[in-house]
């Protein structure tokens, strides 16, 4: 299957955004090349971006507490599993105390580190990391893969409570809501949103189906044209029914 998410408000985007670049930093912080670990560090660029929301770590904290409360109603409860129930509080206990650890303005190490910000200054221009622009820069890239990695990690390990925090949210949600299965026909789905208080939808369809959905939505309906892939041309509306799944989520 591949699914597409789709988030209704700029807070599960937000958080959305920031998995993404997580997700490539941490992946291309175990290659061994200086290509893939300059990916890491414009990756990185963009999590201080991303993450530099003053409310960003409140409003986390503020959601992990308020999904602790609500596991709690479970205890003694003996359809649910006391030893599943008691690690997933302690995951949230664990995350929330880890992001209260994190003093000052988030990234702000970052923010202080001349050598980091004249790199990233550089980067927002196309070819602008040469070596003639920044002879140091090409000196770190020539160091050891451990070198760079070791260095890479020193930056990102200070992000990591708020990656741990979003990962139990965006888990939370995902798991949220019940899957059904819906056809759009003619290659056009659209669903009125009275009483549907959702935070993200989730379309899948199976690998063979080769359409896209474009999805679009405000807090009356929701809207889904499903189109036939165009790499060199405006992509047509599919013109025969499509099958998919659709879950709402919600926190």
């Amino acid at each position: 299957m591949i699914t597409y998410e789709y988030p209704f408000n700029e807070r599960i985007r937000t958080l959305l955004r920031l998995e993404d670049l997580f997700d490539k930093a941490i992946y291309f912080v175990e290659q061994e090349g200086p290509r893939e670990h300059h990916v890491v560090l414009l990756a990185l660029f963009e999590i201080l971006e991303v993450a530099g929301r003053a409310d960003l770590k409140m409003d986390l904290i503020q959601e992990l507490e308020r999904q602790r409360q609500s596991l709690l109603v479970f205890r003694n409860n003996p359809e649910i599993s006391e030893e599943a129930l008691s690690g997933a509080l302690y995951e949230i206990e664990q995350s929330s105390a880890a992001m209260l650890g994190m003093t000052g303005k988030i990234g702000q190490y970052l923010r202080d580190n001349d050598w980091l910000m004249g790199i990233k200054s550089r980067a927002a221009i196309p070819g602008g990391v040469c070596e003639f622009d920044l002879p140091s820069y090409h000196y770190w890239q020539h160091q050891t893969p451990d070198a760079r990695r070791e260095a890479l990690l020193a930056w990102l390990r200070p992000f990591m409570p708020l990656r741990s925090g979003l990962a139990i949210v965006l888990r939370l949600l995902r798991s949220s809501g019940r899957m059904e299965h819906k056809v759009a026909e003619g290659g056009s789905f659209q669903l009125m949103l009275g009483g549907i208080n959702a935070q993200m939808v989730r379309v899948s369809l199976s690998k063979p189906v080769a359409f896209v959905p474009e999805i679009s939505a405000n807090k009356y309906a929701l809207n889904i044209r499903f189109t036939c892939p165009d790499y060199d041309h405006r992509s047509p509306q599919a013109e025969t029914d499509v099958a998919f799944d659709m879950l709402f989520c919600t926190l």
